[in-house]
């Protein structure tokens, strides 16, 4: 080994494991402004576990949990769906974060953040698009879900799209629950319905 490598190793090996903070702020200042950035993210801390968030210029894209969809998942799709072009932006998506602190703390009751509903179609769509009426604290059947999507009959169709609904929480497909009351599927689980139906007020 010549000396330019032993000096190479040596440096390599003192490099940080990951990226300063401010560096990361900077590349994705960079890319917003030369236009590469379509997609940031960031990971925010929950009651009911990490949370990634994700928005494009549009609005929130998003929220997933990371425990149930592991990150690379979630990341993969978003490259797949939305643009490869997904870059860690905490900075970028600071108005979610702050909606949802607000809301896991008891400060918000409803969200006011642009939604980009451009991965979503069709009926899957018209039920979201419903299912983000449902105001704090109430609760609707599958069945009316489903009846004010356009399709009265399609029950288990509108179960299969809020199980598939990329922003949990902000999208509260957890206020919808069976008729007579029984609380139905959750894509992050049974006990995090319950945990945020509780938090609404909504389960005693």
């Amino acid at each position: 080994m010549n000396d330019f490598e032993s000096a190479l190793r040596r440096a390599v090996g003192s490099l940080p494991a990951e990226p300063p903070a401010t560096a990361t702020a900077k590349l994705a200042d960079r890319a917003a402004a030369d236009g590469l950035l379509d997609v940031a993210y960031a990971t925010v801390d929950s009651p009911l576990g990490p949370l990634i968030v994700a928005a494009t210029p549009r609005g929130l894209v998003r929220v997933a949990y990371t425990e149930a969809v592991p990150s690379d998942d979630v990341l993969e799709d978003l490259a797949t769906r939305v643009s490869p072009r997904v870059l860690e932006a905490p900075a970028r998506v600071d108005e979610p974060r702050r909606e949802l602190d607000e809301y896991f703390g008891g400060r918000r009751k409803e969200f006011d953040l642009p939604i980009d509903w451009s991965t979503l179609r069709g009926f899957t769509l018209n039920v979201l698009r419903e299912t983000a009426q449902i105001d704090f604290g109430e609760l609707r059947s599958y069945a009316e879900v489903a009846s004010a999507a356009g399709s009265p009959r399609a029950v288990r169709a509108a179960g299969n799209a809020l199980g598939a609904n990329p922003m949990p929480v902000v999208v509260p497909c957890h206020r919808v629950v069976r008729t007579g009351g029984a609380l139905g599927g959750y894509t992050g689980g049974l006990d995090r319905k319950e945990f945020l139906l509780r938090l609404e007020g909504s389960l005693l």
